[in-house]
């Protein structure tokens, strides 16, 4: 269909992939949508990254997730010299929000105010090129969201439902989904929450918990009646399918989530909560309501557009929202990146945010008639660190603020690992070793080896100038004709969103100037063949010059860096390739180092603070067992538990987790079978002291009569650890 006139019969009507146009009203009975499909190319871009829960910092999974390859996407755009917004900001209603401050012990405004800044100010020292950091707790922000509701609600989209829903009566408010937690009814975890059970991932209704408490009282909740506004997903299905079914070309991860929720059929969804914290509901009888975070939150991305082209706003404001300088300063101007056809609208997300971007919030533009929808949602899958799912209540996470403290004036080396290992069509997995590794022998040794072999040798030989000797040869000519193949090899990739083969075509055009100085040797030409030296260096730093430009948009630090040593600024995209960007006679600056080596020693830090962080969660997360029912002296005094010595130890065969003891009690030496060998390995404990219960009745275990039971304390995790003396002492010493 894209290239022809061709119209379909469905429910609405889309140009350019995007343009979507529903009278909400007639959209209920009327079940005609007419696709017309344009060719226009984009003549604007606006690209949105998913607004972070300010609960919390940034950590390495949302960086490689959203925001260096939605970065890496508009320096390139702009870099071409495209017409493009960045938008982004801080998502700072919810109920994570109301969680974090009530354990925090400040308000929720106090801490939104205190994340914003910590995150803003990470994206900032980063690079994340946003033209706006923007905040939902804005009043640009309310009053675009109340209108946006308004808009629906007199149009008559929403439908005014009374459901049950839990309700603390110690707490006297009505509980959200994250309100609630209690037994996940698919893998029994205890800890799941009333929306999603972060052990399985299952999705869930708070009434599917089993034993459900209030995260605010610890009490079991009770279902009272309210009233809540809905989205009738259900019946707008076939206009979201239309819209998802006009996009083949998005990821295979992306469509098919999509297609399972059309599957099991869209259920109207309520777009208001019974809260005290967020957007108001602006219409009567909605007292203590707020919108639906999900409701709100992407609207965020229209109210932080609507700002940065307001002329009327502050200076301290655009200190805030970390406002870059906007294309025009023009009011009227952010309806041309949100209501025109020609723009082509790119949600970058994770994998988690589908749902809501490719459905509910399309159906609310839809409903509301005038706005594009994305051309596309290249959402990523999720990041784990080191073998481990990130998780920010374990407190298993590389925090970005943290990492630009560690690793000062090296933002470049985490954006280079983060996209070389990106989580494009599968879960990934960070390491700091891996990351050590393509520091040293990629960026280091290959990137920057070959851009200072280049410029020290120019200086050292040429005083640092751009000279030309003899003319080139067949070999110099193939070189520039690979050279020309680049900017559009890495353009393509990047405009497919396929950041990892993009990044890999950059080295590659380092690999082709280390092999062409390899091959030409000018170190060993000097002594006999100046003039050729000069034309070898002229072609290299040719090459050099063309590594700033592509590599602007994956390494910004270091591609300006490179571009100050070659006096070379100014230059786009659209000059790459070309094999005379630095002209004869042009004088290069100092050179320096663009990478370091990271030493063992650093990476073991790094992993070390992870082991601590891990050791400290298992500790405030770890639950002791209740006290067993009372017993009397005489049952106490009945036990003989004395300290012996292990003196043999073995493996029982055809077993996991049994080792027969033999054990020095002081008494006599006698066997015990133990089910540690999960634990310890057999050799590992032979003469350490246990305590033993030897008055324990005989009892036969695989064949083995077993006289006796050591004891063991049993850590939260399951592991095992002897109880035992902290000094020597002798065996059959008794314990009372």
């Amino acid at each position: 269909m894209p290239g022809s006139e061709k119209t379909e019969r469905l429910n609405i009507q889309i140009l350019n992939h995007q343009e979507l146009h529903l009278n909400a009203e007639k959209a209920h009975s009327r079940q005609e949508i007419i696709i017309h499909m344009k060719t226009d190319t984009a003549r604007r871009y606006t690209v949105t990254a998913a607004l972070p829960y300010t609960n919390g910092p940034v950590h390495i999974g949302h960086l490689a997730g959203v925001y260096v390859p939605a970065d890496i996407y508009v320096r390139y755009l702009r870099s071409k010299g495209e017409d493009v917004v960045f938008i982004c900001g801080s998502d700072e209603h919810g109920v994570p929000i109301t969680l974090k401050a009530k354990k925090e012990g400040i308000s929720p405004q106090q801490l939104v105010d205190k994340y914003h800044k910590i995150i803003g100010d990470s994206f900032l020292d980063f690079g994340i090129s946003f033209n706006i950091y923007h905040r939902t707790s804005s009043e640009t922000h309310h009053q675009t969201a109340s209108d946006f509701f308004k808009n629906l609600y007199d149009k008559g989209v929403f439908t005014e439902e009374e459901t049950e829903q839990y309700f603390d009566e110690k707490a006297n408010q009505f509980l959200a989904d994250r309100y609630i937690t209690g037994t996940c009814p698919h893998c029994n975890n205890e800890n799941a929450y009333g929306d999603q059970c972060e052990k399985c991932g299952s999705t869930l209704n708070a009434t599917d918990l089993i034993n459900p408490k209030s995260s605010l009282s610890g009490e079991p909740p009770v279902l009272r009646r309210t009233k809540n506004w809905f989205l009738p997903l259900d019946k707008m299905q076939s206009s979201i399918e239309s819209y998802i079914d006009s996009h083949p070309e998005w990821k295979p991860s992306v469509l098919g989530q999509c297609k399972s929720w059309f599957n099991t059929g869209l259920q109207s969804r309520a777009m208001t909560r019974d809260l005290d914290w967020g957007v108001k509901v602006p219409v009567k009888d909605a007292e203590g309501k707020v919108l639906y975070v999900w409701f709100d939150a992407p609207i965020g991305y229209i109210s932080a557009t609507k700002d940065l082209f307001n002329p009327q706003l502050s200076e301290a404001k655009k200190h805030e929202y970390y406002l870059d300088v906007a294309p025009k300063t023009d009011p009227s101007r952010w309806e041309n990146y949100w209501q025109k056809e020609s723009t082509k609208l790119v949600h970058f997300i994770g994998k988690d945010n589908i749902v809501f971007h490719c459905i509910i919030f399309p159906a609310m533009l839809m409903a509301h008639g005038g706005f594009i929808l994305a051309d596309h949602v290249p959402a990523n899958e999720f990041l784990n660190l080191e073998g481990d799912k990130i998780s920010t209540s374990r407190n298993w996470a590389v925090w970005l603020h943290e990492y630009l403290v560690d690793f000062p004036n090296k933002q470049d080396v985490l954006r280079y690992a983060l996209t070389a290992t990106a989580p494009e069509t599968k879960d990934n997995d960070f390491t700091w070793k891996d990351f050590q590794a393509r520091n040293n022998n990629e960026l280091v040794a290959i990137l920057g080896n070959f851009v200072n072999r280049v410029l020290v040798l120019s200086h050292k030989y040429f005083d640092g100038k751009v000279v030309m000797g003899s003319t080139f040869t067949e070999a110099d000519s193939q070189v520039f004709d690979e050279l020309k193949s680049y900017p559009q090899k890495i353009g393509e990739a990047i405009e497919n969103y396929r950041f990892r083969e993009a990044l890999a075509e950059l080295m590659n055009v380092a690999r082709l100037g280390n092999k062409y100085l390899a091959d030409a040797e000018p170190w060993k030409l000097i002594k006999t063949d100046e003039q050729r030296v000069k034309t070898i260096l002229h072609v290299a730093l040719q090459i050099t010059a063309n590594v700033a430009i592509l590599s602007a948009p994956f390494l910004p630090f270091t591609a300006d860096k490179l571009a100050n040593m070659l006096d070379l600024n100014g230059l786009g995209w659209n000059e790459a390739g070309r094999s005379d960007l630095l002209p004869l006679g042009h004088q290069l600056n100092e050179a320096a180092l663009l990478f370091d080596k990271i030493e063992d020693g650093i990476i073991e830090t790094q992993m070390q603070k992870l082991m601590d962080s891990k050791e400290a969660n298992q500790l405030a997360q770890s639950t002791v067992a209740e006290a067993k029912n009372n017993i009397n002296y005489d049952q106490f005094s009945a036990m003989d538990i004395r300290v012996g010595t292990i003196i043999g130890a073995q493996k029982v065969a055809k077993t996991k987790k049994l080792l027969k003891l033999t054990i020095d009690t002081g008494i006599d030496q006698r066997t015990v079978v133990s089910g540690i060998a999960e634990y310890f390995t057999p050799e590992a404990i032979v003469g350490h002291q246990v305590s033993i219960l030897v008055n324990l009745e005989p009892r036969e275990i695989k064949g083995i009569l077993s006289q006796g039971m050591i004891l063991m304390a049993e850590n939260s995790d399951g592991k095992l650890n002897f109880v035992r003396p902290t000094e020597a002492i002798s065996n059959g010493s008794v314990i009372a």
